[in-house]
């Protein structure tokens, strides 16, 4: 009974404080048992040094967020399904700047905005410049529309990045940044450390360590960004069949820990 009272309140908030969620830590069978419930609703608990976290791990589960409850909740009025697909690549490419490019486990004390931007401009141009043939090619293989990611950032109009206060109205990409800071922020995953600096929160940490470096969630995906700079296919494309709805919403979500009828 125990475990079922755990999985309500988990299942009703999203989240769990960890005093409060004592008995999935101290009793093997209560900890078994919930894992059963969330797993049934395709779902994993993510625990951290304070909370346990309910995370939907695919389309199907009735906590994921929706395209359109996403835009309607985080994203400005006019924001089409690109631009969730565009944010969830510069969470990944924020990320790859505190993990050096996921080629560490530890966390970088903190990142710039300027760092950030410098980063998804760098991708973005790596991008630019593979031949079309090829990105058309990784579309299909990756079932994800690189070449309109790309030319949809490299669109955003650069004139714009001293304006004073950027925000998604401006159409620039410090603009878009700062929207994904604030998701970030909201959803915890994020501190802002004065200066135009953040750092990752444990919280942050936790969902690198399960979920960007397991080659079943990411399925070559950061093989194939980080890949363009040497203009070479990923290394590894087994597990292949993923696309938009099953390989950034599978990282970007997973980020989360939201209801879907909360978003």
């Amino acid at each position: 009974m125990e475990a079922f009272n755990l999985y309500t309140r988990l299942a009703a908030r999203g989240q769990l404080d960890r005093l409060e969620a004592g008995d999935y830590f101290d009793d093997d069978d209560v900890r078994n048992l919930l894992d059963r419930y969330v797993n049934a609703v395709q779902c994993v608990i993510l625990p951290d040094a304070d909370k346990l976290y309910l995370v939907p791990l695919a389309t199907e589960s009735e906590f994921h967020i929706s395209n359109d409850a996403f835009k309607k909740q985080y994203m400005p009025a006019r924001a089409v399904n690109m631009d969730i697909y565009l944010l969830y690549m510069a969470i990944i490419v924020l990320f790859g700047c505190f993990y050096d490019s996921y080629q560490t486990n530890e966390a970088a004390e903190f990142v710039t905005m300027s760092r950030w931007l410098e980063s998804m401009d760098a991708r973005m141009e790596a991008m630019k410049n593979h031949d079309e043939d090829f990105l058309r090619g990784m579309e299909k293989e990756f079932e994800f529309n690189w070449v309109t990611i790309r030319d949809k950032w490299l669109d955003m109009d650069s004139l714009k990045e001293n304006v004073k206060n950027q925000d998604a109205r401006n159409m620039s990409r410090v603009g878009f940044l700062n929207q994904a800071r604030n998701f970030l922020l909201q959803q915890g995953l994020l501190e802002n450390v004065g200066n135009m600096e953040m750092c990752l929160t444990e919280k942050a940490k936790n969902i690198y360590v399960s979920y960007y470096m397991d080659s079943e969630y990411n399925r070559g995906l950061l093989d194939f960004m980080y890949s363009c700079d040497h203009k070479a296919a990923p290394a590894d494309t087994d597990g292949k069949a993923h696309g938009e709805d099953a390989a950034m919403e599978q990282m970007g979500q997973a980020a989360t820990g939201q209801r879907g009828d909360e978003a």
